[in-house]
């Protein structure tokens, strides 16, 4: 049996992290012998992004003067490399960014209590099936019980500042490391594998590190 450490930088509103972790995850269901250990890691795309949150066409616009029409095609781009994983992206011209800070918290606390995977993956549908509000914490709340969390844990926190210095202090960490972009995939803190990369790609990685570990054996 080879284990593995996989270290996945991405924020909840990224769509190619939706993507990235589809391929990873493809990859890894290929490797039987494989158990690794995914541990996800906060990166704000947007972290000046106000309460109320901005269009999203808007947004591409002002931040990488895309007009509509290219917008639209990237959208299309996404729900097809995302439908190819099973994951149904909603977005349209009408959706909206919001702030992640908050679901970067609950995602720190998930870590500890076992559930980090389940809420990241209940985040996502969220925010990009259900189009819900991932700053408002109601609908961060109702993300943590569906997730196996206890509520009203869930609730103190948001309304504390629990989880907000260690969110702060990785997310420092991660730039200093050279992480600019996400989603970003660090294996057994040796490879990097930057992008919604194909499965291949993926693959040859754990690959070459259960060659690795069998030869060291």
């Amino acid at each position: 049996m080879t284990r593995l450490k996989i270290d996945f930088v991405s924020d909840i509103v990224c769509p190619w992290c939706v993507v990235g972790l589809g391929a990873l995850r493809a990859a890894l269901a290929q490797h039987p012998t494989v158990t690794a250990e995914i541990v996800f890691h906060p990166f704000e795309l947007n972290p000046a992004m106000p309460r109320e949150g901005q269009n999203v066409v808007e947004h591409v616009a002002e931040k990488y003067g895309a007009t509509p029409e290219q917008s639209a095609n990237n959208r299309q781009r996404i729900r097809d490399a995302a439908a190819a994983f099973g994951f149904a992206m909603n977005g349209d011209a009408s959706s909206r960014i919001y702030n992640s800070f908050d679901a970067h918290r609950l995602l720190d606390w998930a870590r500890g209590a076992g559930r980090q995977a389940a809420l990241k993956d209940v985040l996502f549908r969220a925010y990009f099936t259900d189009r819900a509000d991932i700053s408002d914490p109601d609908q961060l709340v109702a993300a943590a019980g569906e997730s196996g969390l206890d509520r009203a844990e869930a609730a103190a926190i948001l309304a504390s500042d629990a989880h907000a210095d260690a969110v702060r202090q990785a997310e420092a960490y991660w730039h200093a490391q050279g992480i600019a972009a996400v989603p970003s995939i660090i294996f057994d803190d040796r490879y990097l594998v930057q992008g919604a990369q194909p499965v291949e790609v993926f693959d040859r990685v754990i690959r070459k590190l259960t060659q690795a570990q069998a030869a060291t054996a």
